[in-house]
C-alpha cells in the first residue's frame, strides 16, 4: 500500500464520511456540518493548540534577553548559540515546542481541507472520485451525496460573490496574528514581524476569493476559534497592547485658584 492509500484509509476517508453524515443530521446543511466538524476538530486537538500557544509566550517573553545576547555576542555565534541554549532552559522553553504541535496538526488541516473540496463535488468525475472515498458499509452515504451546498445566502461550492467572507476571514486572521505579534526591540525583527502580520490575512482574503466558500467557512471558523482559545490562554496579546496605545492618557484636572488659596 502506498503512502497515498494509506493517507486516504487513516485520515481522509473517515473524516469525508464524518462530513457527510454530519450534513445528513443537520438539516442537510453542508455549512453547519463544516462549522461543527471544525470546532469538532479543534477540540480534539486542543491540547496541542494549548502547548503551542504557551510556548510561544515563553518566547516572546524571553525575547528582550535574546537580543541583549545577539548584541553582546554578535562576533562569537559559537558562544551564542550556547548562551541561547542557557537562556532557553532557565526559561523552561523549547523552541521545538513553538513547531512541534504545529507539524502534528498539519495534517489534519489538510485533510480537513481535502474533505470540503471532495464532498462539494458537483460534475459526474468529481462524484466518481467521492464515491471512492465512501464507506460501502454505511449504505446512507450514497443516499446523501451529492450534497445541497446553500448556507444562508452563500454557496458553498462556488466562491462568495458578497466578498463577506473573505473579508471576515482576512480580518479575523488580522485579529490573530495581532494577538500572537510581539513587541520586538530588534527594528529588524519587528519590521519582519510587521511584514508577517498583514502578509498572512492578505494570503488568505485573497485564496478565499478563489477558493470555494465552504473552504472559507472552515478558514473563518478555525481563526474565530483560535482567537478565543488565544484570548483565555494567553489574553489579548499584542492587540492589548495596540488598544492600550490608541487610548488618550487620562490627566487630573487642575486646581482652581480659589482652592489653591484655601
Amino acid at each position: 500500500m502506498d503512502a497515498g492509500a494509506i493517507w486516504d484509509v487513516i485520515i481522509l476517508n473517515p473524516m469525508i464520511n464524518i462530513l457527510v453524515v454530519l450534513s445528513k443530521y443537520l438539516f442537510s446543511n453542508l455549512g453547519i456540518a463544516i462549522i461543527l466538524l471544525t470546532i469538532i476538530i479543534r477540540a480534539a486537538m486542543y491540547p496541542l493548540s494549548r502547548r503551542q500557544l504557551l510556548s510561544s509566550k515563553k518566547m516572546q517573553e524571553v525575547q528582550p534577553k535574546l537580543v541583549e545576547l545577539q548584541k553582546k555576542h554578535a562576533r562569537d555565534r559559537q558562544r551564542l548559540a550556547k548562551e541561547q541554549m542557557a537562556l532557553y532552559k532557565e526559561a523552561g522553553v523549547s523552541p521545538a515546542g513553538c513547531v512541534l504541535p504545529m507539524l502534528v496538526q498539519t495534517p489534519v488541516w489538510i485533510a480537513l481541507y481535502q474533505s470540503i473540496t471532495r464532498v462539494l463535488a458537483t460534475g459526474p468525475e468529481e462524484l466518481l472520485n467521492l464515491s471512492r472515498h465512501l464507506y460501502t458499509s454505511w449504505p446512507s452515504v450514497f443516499d446523501i451525496v451529492p450534497l445541497g451546498s446553500r448556507f444562508l445566502w452563500f454557496d458553498m461550492g462556488a466562491s462568495d460573490k458578497y466578498l463577506l467572507l473573505p473579508i471576515l476571514v482576512g480580518a479575523t486572521m488580522w485579529v490573530q496574528q495581532k494577538m500572537t505579534t510581539p513587541n520586538y526591540a530588534d527594528p529588524k525583527q519587528q519590521s519582519q514581524g510587521q511584514m508577517m502580520l498583514w502578509m498572512m490575512p492578505l494570503m488568505f482574503t485573497f485564496m478565499s476569493l478563489s477558493f470555494p466558500s465552504g473552504l472559507a467557512l472552515y478558514w473563518l471558523t478555525s481563526n474565530i476559534i483560535s482567537v478565543v482559545m488565544q484570548y483565555f490562554v494567553t489574553g489579548w496579546g499584542g492587540l492589548a497592547t495596540m488598544l492600550a496605545k490608541k487610548q488618550p492618557d487620562k490627566k487630573l484636572p487642575a486646581k482652581s485658584s480659589s482652592s489653591s488659596a484655601r
